[in-house]
């Protein structure tokens, strides 16, 4: 697979808690020099990133992150005033206690909350699937598409454990028209993403295959 694709499907991520404003320039740098997807940052910095990349690349943050227990009330704020800063993309963690209680309605109603703050922006949806069962995870590649979000994401990358080609399998079998599938999380090496990508994987979540990219000069 042609690696300048897989760039392409990168949103290059920089998440830390100890990351800085030269952290993230950084980030936003390569992204543009490399051509990926986006750039994946925490909410503090989008105002600022916005105004740097000044249109060359987009803007992705995450709201309730990493836990997705905030309430929706705050999920809701944390996506408008994103949205107000410039974020071009918002990835979304789901509130997993209202998954195991099966409390679905109130899941698909925050979920369009969230949606409806977006404005027409993207809206990835992360489920955590290393604290899933598979039932689950089907069962939230329904609500996903109900909901009407852009994507299905697989992982935070700060629990257990991240994606893995058996959940992107499951994901593509289930989830419904329009909904595409993001893989986050653990994705370490070329062969990692090429995989993804044929399994059905539109986006990957990774910081990693940036730095392949520079420090083997593939592009």
């Amino acid at each position: 697979m042609d690696i300048k694709n897989i760039v392409s499907k990168c949103d290059h991520t920089q998440l830390s808690v100890t990351a800085t404003w030269a952290d993230i320039k950084a980030l936003i740098d390569d992204g543009i020099k490399y051509g990926t997807a986006s750039v994946c940052i925490p909410p503090c910095f989008v105002a600022e990133a916005k105004k740097y990349s000044a249109g060359r690349l987009p803007i992705c943050t995450v709201i309730g992150f990493p836990n997705g227990y905030s309430s929706k009330a705050v999920k809701v704020f944390e996506t408008a005033d994103a949205v107000k800063n410039g974020a071009d993309e918002i990835d979304m963690v789901i509130n997993i206690g209202d998954l195991k209680a099966g409390t679905y309605d109130k899941i698909l109603d925050e979920i369009v909350a969230v949606k409806a703050a977006c404005g027409g922006k993207i809206l990835k949806v992360i489920i955590e699937t290393c604290l899933l069962t598979d039932e689950e995870k089907i069962k939230m590649c329904e609500i996903v598409t109900a909901a009407k979000a852009d994507f299905i994401k697989t992982s935070t990358g700060f629990s257990k454990a991240g994606a893995t080609r058996e959940d992107v399998a499951l994901f593509a079998k289930h989830v419904g028209k329009g909904v595409k599938i993001k893989a986050a999380g653990g994705i370490s090496s070329v062969k990692d993403a090429e995989d993804f990508v044929a399994l059905g994987a539109d986006r990957l979540g990774t910081s990693r295959i940036v730095k392949i990219v520079k420090e083997e000069n593939l592009l």
